[in-house]
C-alpha cells in the first residue's frame, strides 16, 4: 500500500485529492495570488498589477493547473484563500524577496550604483525627516535621485508592499503590518506626544496641563474615518472614560488648528505637527500622553541595496535631531 491508492490523500496530494502537478511556477502568477491576499478582490488586486480582472483570473487559473491544487475557493462573486493557497504563500513571500534581491543585484551590475529611490512619507516627516535627509543626500550620494511622495501615515507601507515605493516613512497604527511581518525591514525613527488644541477663549487655555476628562463636554475636532490618529484620539478619550463628541474633521492639522482657533471645537494633535499654528493655546496631557510612533520600512528583498541604505541611514540620523 502506498499514499496514492484511491481515496488515499498521500502527503503529495491536495485538499482535492490530486497529485502535486510538479511543473515550474510561474512568479508572475506567484505575485498575482499576494496581490489578491493582500488586497482581497480580483478587482483590487487587478488595479494594483495594473491589469484586467480578466488576466488576474486567468493567472490564478493557470497557476492551479501547474500546482494541480486549488487555490482559491469561490462562491458567486467573491473568492477566499484556500489552506494549499495559504500554504503557498508563506513560501511566496521569500521567493519574491529573492527575485527581488536578483533584480537588484542585476541593477547594480548595469548601472553603477546610481539610480531613483521613491519614499513614500505624510507631511510632517517629510518636512521634519524627509526633506534635511534629501537635502545631505545630494552632498554625499551624487547618483541618488530622490522622488517623495505625500502619503498619509498608514499609507506608506501598502505603496511599499505594493511597489509604488522603494522606502515609506509611515506610522505605527491597529490593522497595519506588525513589527515582525517578514516582507518588511523597518527602523524606528522618533516617537512624538500628542497635546492639547484649544481655542484662545478656552477655560482651560491657561493651565498648565490639561486633563482629558475635562473635555468631555466639548466638540472635538478629528482625522477622518481611516486615519490612524483618529484611532489614537478616540482611544484616549476613551481610556479618559468619555466618547468625544465629534463635530468637524480634517486630516490637515493646520486646518484642525484653524478650525480650533475659530472657536470650532478642541483637538488631540501629534505635537511636531504643531509647527506654525497660530491662534490656538497648545498644552499637554496631564499625566501619561498617547504618543505617534514613526519608522522607515523597505521590503526585506531590498533592503540590502546601497542606495536604499544610504537613504534610511540619513533619514535615523535625521530623525536623532527630531528625538
Amino acid at each position: 500500500m502506498n499514499g496514492d491508492t484511491p481515496g488515499h490523500k498521500g502527503p503529495m496530494n491536495g485538499g482535492d485529492g490530486r497529485k502535486y502537478a510538479g511543473r515550474v511556477l510561474e512568479v508572475r502568477r506567484l505575485r498575482v495570488l499576494r496581490a489578491l491576499a493582500d488586497h482581497g478582490t480580483v478587482t483590487a488586486a487587478a488595479e494594483v498589477l495594473h491589469l484586467t480582472p480578466s488576466a488576474v483570473s486567468q493567472q490564478l487559473a493557470a497557476l492551479e493547473s501547474e500546482l494541480g491544487q486549488q487555490v482559491l475557493e469561490r462562491r458567486g462573486r467573491r473568492v477566499s484563500i484556500t489552506p494549499a493557497g495559504r500554504l503557498l504563500l508563506q513560501h511566496a513571500d521569500s521567493i519574491l524577496a529573492e527575485v527581488e534581491r536578483a533584480e537588484l543585484a542585476m541593477r547594480q551590475h548595469a548601472d553603477g550604483e546610481t539610480g531613483e529611490v521613491r519614499v513614500a512619507a505624510f507631511a510632517t516627516a517629510i518636512a521634519l525627516v524627509v526633506a534635511p535627509a534629501l537635502h545631505r543626500l545630494r552632498e554625499t550620494v551624487p547618483g541618488l535621485t530622490l522622488a517623495v511622495r505625500d502619503a498619509e501615515g498608514h499609507q506608506g507601507v501598502t505603496q511599499l508592499l505594493d511597489g509604488e515605493v522603494d522606502v515609506a516613512v509611515a506610522v505605527e497604527h491597529r490593522g497595519g503590518p506588525g513589527p515582525d511581518d517578514e516582507r518588511i525591514h523597518r527602523i524606528a525613527l522618533y516617537a512624538e506626544p500628542f497635546d492639547v488644541v484649544l481655542p484662545a477663549t478656552h477655560s482651560l487655555a491657561d493651565a498648565l496641563a490639561v486633563r482629558l476628562d475635562q473635555l468631555e463636554h466639548d466638540d472635538w475636532i478629528t482625522p477622518s474615518v481611516g486615519n490612524p490618529v483618529r484611532d489614537v484620539v478616540l482611544m484616549a478619550c476613551e481610556q479618559a472614560g468619555f466618547e468625544p463628541r465629534v463635530a468637524h474633521c480634517s486630516d490637515d492639522f493646520h486646518a484642525v488648528a484653524a478650525l480650533a482657533a475659530a472657536g470650532a471645537g478642541v483637538s488631540l494633535i501629534p505635537r511636531l505637527a504643531l509647527a506654525g499654528t497660530d491662534g490656538v493655546h497648545i498644552r499637554p496631557l496631564s499625566g501619561p500622553a498617547p504618543s505617534r510612533r514613526v519608522f522607515a520600512a523597505v521590503r526585506r528583498g531590498a533592503a540590502g541595496h546601497p542606495l536604499v541604505r544610504a537613504v534610511l541611514d540619513e533619514l535615523e540620523r535625521t530623525a536623532k535631531a527630531v528625538r
